[in-house]
């Protein structure tokens, strides 16, 4: 292993800040605007041109640009230019590789921190001479390019997969057969807002659904709820039953609107938060597993979820469950037959999602052993050699 000296990063190039809002953009403007969000907008005006890094100091932080000509900068976004002993295209390589993974080891909590300038101004990087620097460079944008092609096509067949089975879903409710009733979400249940209640709440603790709670489910994680404290006792008709649906009525994340999970076999007394809303079939010639698939449909979501000009609502409320359009086979043993196929196709899609899930964090994993090696020095002539040996 050779030892190169470690250099701080400040020492290497001049570190600033843009000094543009985010509102200051145009999507239709002339100039690229590196924002802290993984995909850049436009200007009409730029304040920087030459060859410079770009990263985000919050929002997608850490995340690390190259770019080589006239471009505009958000105020949280630190760029790197004036370069001295250093290669950008080498240091490029170092912080895109190894930035965000030293911040994520930082993070308290849940809690990405932001970046300061001081804490990039020290970032430790190693520096070999610049004829080796150069070399560093081919070869890893050699291998890289491999690497990222077969995480582009990763990405592409885990998509396709997706939307195979969002196809099929879809088109279960849309290639309706004989003998299908047309009613009203409201027609065949009722609905319930959750539980109110807060730290200074002191009656009945007991576990609650909440939207934390939802993710991509399709139960209620029975076993594994959160307990809280209520006010007084908990009146029976906030209890979930077997068979409720539960959906995400209001939340921070518009993304969690419209979510929703079956309610499993309860053991205890249950309850619900107030972000929640509780549907219940009030008929038995309903399966409200067929009813959950038709309510993770991507186009009853879209229909629950967006206004009129297609922007994202930031709540629900029964009225708008109660007047949702629902079809259905009239035959309970029907929809019992269409629920038990998609949930087998379910179940096949996440045994896909997690072989291709593996595959990219092998990949993630293989750039970073090629960038180790790479500034350990242990660096064969070829990129293809220095995959086989990570590979290896």
């Amino acid at each position: 292993m050779v030892k190169w000296p470690i250099e701080k990063l400040g020492t290497l190039c001049e570190i600033k800040t843009g000094r543009k809002d985010v509102n200051q953009g145009n999507p239709e403007g002339k100039y690229p605007f590196f924002t802290c969000a993984k995909e850049h907008t436009y200007s009409d005006d730029y304040s920087f041109d030459g060859e410079a890094l770009l990263i985000a100091g919050n929002g997608d932080v850490g995340n690390t640009t190259y770019y080589n000509g006239k471009f505009e900068a958000y105020q949280r976004t630190y760029v790197l230019m004036n370069f001295d002993r250093v290669n950008p295209r080498y240091l490029f390589r170092i912080l895109d590789g190894l930035l965000k993974r030293t911040l994520y080891d930082q993070k308290l909590g849940n809690t990405m921190p932001y970046i300061k300038k001081g804490m990039l101004e020290n970032y430790p990087i190693i520096l070999p001479p610049l004829s080796m620097q150069k070399r560093i460079v081919a070869i890893l944008d050699e291998a890289f390019a491999g690497i990222d092609t077969a995480i582009a096509n990763t990405d592409r067949n885990l998509a396709n997969a997706r939307e195979l089975f969002e196809s099929y879903l879809s088109s279960v409710f849309t290639r309706r057969g004989d003998g299908w009733e047309d009613k009203t979400l409201g027609e065949i249940a009722g609905f319930k807002n959750g539980l109110n209640f807060n730290k200074h709440s002191n009656g009945q603790t007991l576990p609650v659904i909440g939207v934390g709670d939802f993710q991509k489910n399709q139960y209620v994680p029975i076993k594994n709820l959160g307990l809280a404290t209520i006010d007084g006792t908990l009146d029976t008709s906030y209890e979930v039953k077997k068979d409720d649906i539960l959906t995400v009525r209001s939340n921070g994340s518009k993304e969690l609107i419209g979510r929703c999970m079956l309610v499993p076999e309860v053991e205890e007394q249950t309850s619900f938060s107030g972000f929640v809303i509780r549907i219940r079939f009030d008929t038995a010639r309903i399966v409200p597993k067929f009813l959950l698939w038709f309510m993770k449909s991507n186009a009853t979501v879209k229909q629950l979820t967006r206004e009129g000009g297609g922007a994202n609502i930031n709540n629900i409320n029964q009225k708008k469950l109660s007047a949702l359009p629902v079809s259905y086979p009239s035959s309970p043993g029907e929809q019992l037959e269409m629920a038990q196929k998609l949930d087998e196709l379910s179940l096949e899609l996440e045994r896909l999602e997690s072989i291709y899930q593996q595959k990219l964090n092998s990949l993630i994993e293989l750039k970073q052993s090629l960038l180790q090696k790479a500034i350990s020095g242990e660096l064969p002539t070829e990129g293809d050699k220095l995959m086989d040996e990570a590979v290896a």
